[in-house]
């Protein structure tokens, strides 16, 4: 299928995938105890994002309490890395709850956290569900992107980023977040609208977000649609931070499948102005592993985190919303895929 990016560029994709990623572990909640909480364990932990400090991984995981609201905060542990690059049985993790709900644009749940790293600063930006989510009578920004950094081993968190005022009264939610400095500093988000459309979007952020002394709003500007679905498709998300490759960026999203509402996932370059350079033109990952495919929400493999440890990408990912998943990409597989998948102008 060929398919139109912004300014008439075509696509070229295919409803198949090609799966690359070697399994190398997962954790769940067993796994996983809480420091200083009565709850030892938590219900669940899912859609981790990762950091890597020496011969550790940080792991960022969702973590949920229990079912009745669904409320998550972020729990942070460390793993040996040459554990997860070598394949691992989980072994037992003592975990802070390092990101609580605790303001109006989280109170309802801190969910899938992206980490990285700007100018040396760590960086999390989360979905958080704001007061308003489980109002009937307010169908608007019921989710948020917030950005926190990590200071003195604590995270502050700075901002949450709003659509200009004109346009908040068609946003139904905001979320799958991350911020990148290219040209610009741009906010990658996926808007979901009063037209019941998901956009997969990037903005414009035109202050210094971490010179805030307090939390409140960021306006984003000049907004525009990244990628379409394809007919297939009911909807695209980012998955991953961009990492940095032969001077482009590499990132992973997700594509829900329309019929079956499976979660697949595909890679993407952009160069320095942010613009897209190739697509896969298929999938790379799809559930497949069992728990990947049952869970509290079935067929879903969603990364959060994705590094380059020497010439492999090393991902975290969610399976099912019910364990943390770790896999590794050759790179190289990777990169020839993408340059199958070059632009076409």
């Amino acid at each position: 299928m060929v398919f139109k990016l912004k300014d008439g560029i075509k696509v070229k994709r295919e409803n198949k995938t090609t799966d690359i990623v070697k399994r190398r572990g997962v954790i769940t909640a067993k796994n996983v105890h809480l420091k200083k909480f009565p709850i030892d364990n938590p219900v669940t932990i899912f859609n981790a994002s990762i950091d890597v400090e020496g011969d550790e991984i940080i792991v960022y995981g969702r973590i949920v309490l229990g079912y009745f609201t669904y409320a998550s905060a972020v729990a942070e542990f460390r793993v040996p890395l040459n554990d997860v690059l070598n394949g691992f049985e989980a072994g037992h993790y003592t975990a802070d709850i390092c990101v609580f709900p605790d303001n109006k644009y989280d109170l309802w749940g801190v969910e899938d956290p992206r980490v990285y790293r700007i100018d040396g600063k760590r960086v999390m930006t989360y979905c958080g569900r704001t007061v308003h989510y489980f109002d009937p009578s307010v169908r608007v920004e019921r989710t948020l992107p917030v950005t926190a950094v990590c200071e003195g081993g604590k995270w502050v968190k700075l901002c949450a980023f709003r659509v200009p005022e004109e346009f908040r009264g068609f946003v139904i939610s905001d979320k799958d977040s991350f911020l990148v400095e290219m040209d610009k500093c741009y906010l990658f988000h996926r808007l979901h609208m009063r037209d019941e459309n998901f956009y997969l979007v990037k903005s414009v952020v035109n202050c210094d977000v971490f010179s805030r002394k307090e939390l409140g709003d960021v306006i984003v500007n000049d907004t525009e649609t990244v990628l379409e679905p394809a007919k297939y498709e009911e909807k695209l998300g980012w998955n991953t931070p961009p990492v940095k490759v032969d001077g482009e960026y590499l990132l992973l999203l997700h594509a829900v499948d329309a019929e079956t509402k499976a979660y697949r996932v595909f890679a993407m370059l952009m160069d320095g102005e942010g613009k897209v350079t190739s697509v896969t033109p298929h999938y790379i990952m799809e559930p497949k592993e069992c728990y990947e495919i049952y869970g509290d929400r079935p067929y879903t493999v969603f990364p959060c985190g994705a590094i380059l440890v020497d010439d492999e990408l090393l991902i975290s990912y969610g399976a099912s919303d019910s364990a943390v998943g770790f896999g590794t990409v050759e790179l190289s597989e990777l990169m020839d895929m993408l340059e199958k998948g070059r632009i076409e102008q």
